[in-house]
């Protein structure tokens, strides 16, 4: 039985689905050409360069993460909160904890932690109903009330 998605789901897939694009654009050149993108981005250099590299290629392995809960959040609702909290660690720790040249990196994950912890938490209220009606156990196989 193939059930459609909701509105609320439907949009937190193509938000995380452009919040993967956005953060593939992003990692990928710097990968591979990494003083090229320091100097377009203007931040200050970085040494040994293989440190930036391997924060692109960590946001490469993150972004991947991201797929199941931009496939199905329905489904894979504990990936997509996961998700939501890495956007949201990204915020704290750029804006929080980092000179203000990074603060930039902070306000882009802000631009999708916000839609997509608002669309997750209307998503959580959708189907709290239907588990409440369906008689949902939990895992020691009590009731969930």
């Amino acid at each position: 039985m193939d059930i459609q998605p909701s509105r609320a789901a439907r949009r937190f897939m193509r938000v995380t689905w452009v919040g993967i694009a956005a953060n593939l654009a992003l990692a990928t050149p710097t990968l591979l050409a990494p003083e090229r993108m320091l100097a377009f981005s203007r931040l200050p250099p970085a040494v040994p360069l293989l440190w930036l590299q391997f924060a692109a290629l960590l946001l490469i392995l993150l972004s991947a993460f991201y797929v199941p809960a931009a496939l199905n959040p329905n489904r894979y609702r504990l990936v997509a909160w996961l998700a939501v909290g890495a956007r949201l660690a990204g915020v704290v720790f750029f804006l929080g904890f980092q000179p203000h040249e990074y603060n930039l990196f902070g306000y882009f994950d802000f631009v999708f932690f916000v839609p997509e912890g608002l669309l997750l938490v209307v998503l959580a209220r959708e189907s709290a109903p239907h588990a409440e009606q369906a008689g949902t156990t939990g895992a020691v196989g009590g009731r969930l009330r």
